[in-house]
């Protein structure tokens, strides 16, 4: 017979074991419901509505003490609570995801102020310079995405972002006091370096950091940030319609994120394949530990250990591989969908919004543009609802077939003789799904 008993707060609770628990033994006690930790052994009892029940199965395995990150990931183990075994690892991507709220921001902030910059700059009317403006920080994104490898291998992720958020904030404040169409344009070009580099990076940062049970939802907050960024682009560039000074303002704004980015990543942790592979082990099991949990840490340093033993085994391979089976089909279907997603015109969309709309007779082009924003927002939320729970397939093919329809009506309000009112809404709708 398995007896429990109750002293009174003040006192340790003894137990006395036998051989076998008795499951219908019940303690009478005028206590708060409260649950206790006897000793090192990890077993409950929980007192609720004055009964001490004794567990009807036999006693649990021993387990030895958990650290704060792994007791989040209990209560919904047992059914008790929320589930919060992302909580550990979430400040550490909220840090990095100042860097896609970054490159959002920068996709939306010339949406509608490009005619005021280039009316005030002198070049007013001449649509090639407007795109240049626009589009030249992909360029440099480009460039900052190609040169992104070789630093992170060297700096790890933490100092590379550091690194990132120099030209990100040097280019917006060299924007921001542009009086040629040179310097603004060197500008976006400096900003371009730096979203380069953070658009590969984060989403590595993201998938080392996060467990793995969480990182399809811990990832899509890449995708949140970019839609946050350029809802805020496009909210903060309404008053550009009336005050034709405030793109200034919109560019001094975009160099606070790089602050905050660069001293929040002073607090945040490596990633622990990298220090695994630098040799700092201890330090990699620091960060396992306390984001992932005690029980990951030996098996995740294996798996690392094991991937950086092999990496010099693939040295003799080529890219002409992925041109064979069976790397073939994954390498023309991943690419492809970059290629399609991109020709789809989501990028003219989001750079030039707001003249389109003018251009089809929309007098506030500005609320307009804000709401594709929201809607790309909406979709993001969706994704991360839905990752985790139906996989990416499901959520590819869904998304391509709301692209598809989108396309559709776009086609069918510019090519057929409908009413114009009509027309005007279906070109709406489309664009904006």
């Amino acid at each position: 017979m398995w007896v429990a008993t109750v002293p009174p707060p003040a006192g340790p609770v003894p137990m006395i074991f036998t051989a076998r628990p008795n499951p219908k033994l019940v303690c009478q006690y005028l206590t708060k419901p409260k649950s206790f930790r006897f000793g090192a052994f990890g077993i409950r009892l929980r007192l609720n509505n004055h009964k001490v029940s004794a567990v009807k199965k036999q006693l649990p395995e021993l387990e030895t003490q958990k650290p704060d990150s792994e007791k989040l990931r209990v209560g919904q183990e047992k059914g008790e609570g929320f589930d919060l075994g992302w909580l550990p690892a979430f400040p550490h991507v909220f840090i990095a995801f100042m860097s896609n709220f970054l490159f959002g921001y920068h996709i939306g902030v010339m949406n509608g102020p490009i005619v005021s910059i280039a009316r005030e700059l002198g070049f007013e009317g001449n649509s090639i310079l407007e795109g240049l403006v626009v589009s030249i920080f992909i360029v440099g994104a480009f460039l900052g995405s190609v040169g992104c490898g070789f630093i992170v291998d060297k700096l790890g992720c933490r100092r590379t972002f550091q690194i990132a958020t120099i030209p990100l904030i040097l280019g917006a404040l060299i924007s921001a006091q542009a009086h040629s169409l040179d310097e603004v344009i060197l500008g976006r070009f400096l900003v371009g370096l730096g979203i380069g580099v953070n658009t590969v990076l984060v989403p590595i940062y993201i998938s080392e950091i996060a467990p793995t049970k969480y990182r399809g939802s811990l990832g899509t907050l890449c995708q949140i940030g970019t839609c946050l960024g350029i809802i805020s682009s496009l909210f903060l560039g309404i008053p550009s319609e009336s005050d034709p000074h405030w793109w200034r303002t919109m560019l001094y704004i975009a160099s606070i994120p790089g602050f905050i980015l660069a001293l929040g990543m002073q607090f945040a942790v490596d990633s622990p394949r990298w220090l695994c592979k630098v040799g700092r082990l201890n330090d990699a099991k620091a960060v396992i530990k306390n984001v992932w949990g005690a029980s990951e840490v030996e098996k995740a340093i294996e798996e690392f250990q094991s991937v950086i033993k092999n990496d010099g085994s693939d040295l003799d391979s080529s890219w002409l591989e992925l041109l064979k089976e069976p790397n073939s089909r994954v390498a023309f279907i991943g690419g492809s969908l970059f290629v399609l997603q991109q020709f789809a015109g989501i990028n003219g969309v989001l750079y030039f919004s707001s003249l389109t709309f003018q251009d089809v007779g929309i007098t506030n082009s500005a609320l307009a543009s804000l709401l594709i924003g929201v809607t790309n927002f909406a979709g993001a939320l969706c994704a991360l609802y839905l990752i985790d729970k139906q996989g990416r397939l499901k959520l590819l093919i869904g998304s391509y077939l709301g692209m598809a329809v989108s396309m559709f009506l776009v086609v069918c309000a510019i090519s057929f003789p409908l009413d114009e009112q009509l027309s005007d809404n279906l070109s709406i709708l489309g664009t904006v799904m």
